[in-house]
C-alpha cells in the first residue's frame, strides 16, 4: 500500500427479515414462521423460507429482493414454518446450494435435487465457505442447525427456533467459530417460558458476552420485553421487513 493510502472499511453485512409473525413494515405480510436474507460481499444467503411461498415472495418483492440473487439457502430444521416456502424460491431460482440437516427426510432432499439445486447435508459443525459456519445439527427433540457469520465486530448467530436451547446454540457457536457473539438474531423458542427462566438465559448471555439481541418469531412477547429491558440500546426490534446493517452505529 502506498504511503498515505487509506484502507476502506469492509462492506457491511446486511440482514433483512423476509418472513416473521411479528410486524415491522406495514407493506409486508405477517405469518407464523421465519426467514431472513443475509447479504455478504461475496454471497447472498436465504436462511429458512417461512411457511408460505406466496407470502415470502410478496415480502421479498416489497423489499426489492430478487430471488435470483440468492446463492445459498440454509434450512435450520424440518418444521413447515421454516421450509414451506422453499418450493417457491426454487421455482424462480434453482441455481442454489441448499444446506440442510442430514436428518431431513430423503424425500425432501430428492425433491430439492429434482429442481436442479445442489443439496449439501450437514451433520457436524463446519465452515460452509469463508467466514460462514454452521453449528452442525444440535439435538433438542428437534434436530436443528444455526448459522454463524464472522465479522470484524464478532459473530452474527442466526437461529430458526433454537429447539436445542438458545444458550446451547450460543455456546456451540463460540466453540466452533472461536469468537464472541456480536449479534444473536432469530427465534429463541421461549414463547411459553417463565420470566425467571428467561432472566436466567439473559444471565447466561451476559456471562458469554452476547452483545446484541434481536428476538424474532417464537421468542414470545415476555422474552422480547425482558431482553429489551436488559439490553437497552443493544436490543434490536425484530419483525418482518426489518433491515439491519452491520456494523451497527454506536
Amino acid at each position: 500500500m502506498s504511503p498515505g493510502q487509506t484502507v476502506s472499511a469492509p462492506p457491511p453485512v446486511t440482514i433483512a427479515v423476509t418472513y416473521d409473525n411479528n410486524p415491522y413494515d406495514d407493506r409486508l405480510r405477517t405469518a407464523w414462521g421465519f426467514s431472513c436474507l443475509v447479504r455478504l460481499p461475496e454471497r447472498t444467503i436465504l436462511f429458512d423460507t417461512g411457511g408460505d411461498s406466496s407470502i415470502l415472495l410478496h415480502n421479498m418483492e416489497q423489499l426489492q429482493i430478487d430471488p435470483r440473487e440468492i446463492d445459498v439457502v440454509v434450512l435450520s430444521h424440518i418444521h413447515g414454518d421454516h421450509v414451506g416456502g422453499l418450493g417457491g424460491i426454487l421455482d424462480q431460482n434453482s441455481d442454489v446450494v441448499v444446506y440442510l440437516p442430514v436428518s431431513f427426510p430423503q424425500g425432501l432432499k430428492d425433491d430439492i435435487s429434482r429442481y436442479g439445486a445442489e443439496v449439501q447435508e450437514v451433520d457436524e459443525p463446519r465452515e460452509l465457505f469463508d467466514g460462514v459456519y454452521t453449528t452442525g445439527e444440535l439435538d433438542g427433540g428437534i434436530r436443528e442447525q444455526s448459522l454463524m457469520v464472522k465479522t470484524d465486530e464478532g459473530l452474527i448467530v442466526i437461529t430458526g427456533c433454537a429447539h436445542p436451547g438458545v444458550v446451547n446454540v450460543v455456546r456451540r457457536a463460540r466453540e466452533v467459530a472461536g469468537d464472541r457473539v456480536y449479534l444473536l438474531i432469530g427465534g429463541f423458542h421461549l414463547g411459553g417460558a417463565s420470566a425467571s427462566k428467561i432472566e436466567s438465559i439473559i444471565d447466561d448471555f451476559e456471562q458469554m458476552g452476547v452483545e446484541r439481541v434481536a428476538a424474532c418469531h417464537c421468542s414470545g412477547d415476555t422474552a422480547r420485553a425482558l431482553f429489551q429491558e436488559h439490553y437497552g440500546e443493544g436490543y434490536i426490534e425484530c419483525g418482518v421487513g426489518r433491515r439491519i446493517a452491520l456494523p451497527l452505529e454506536g
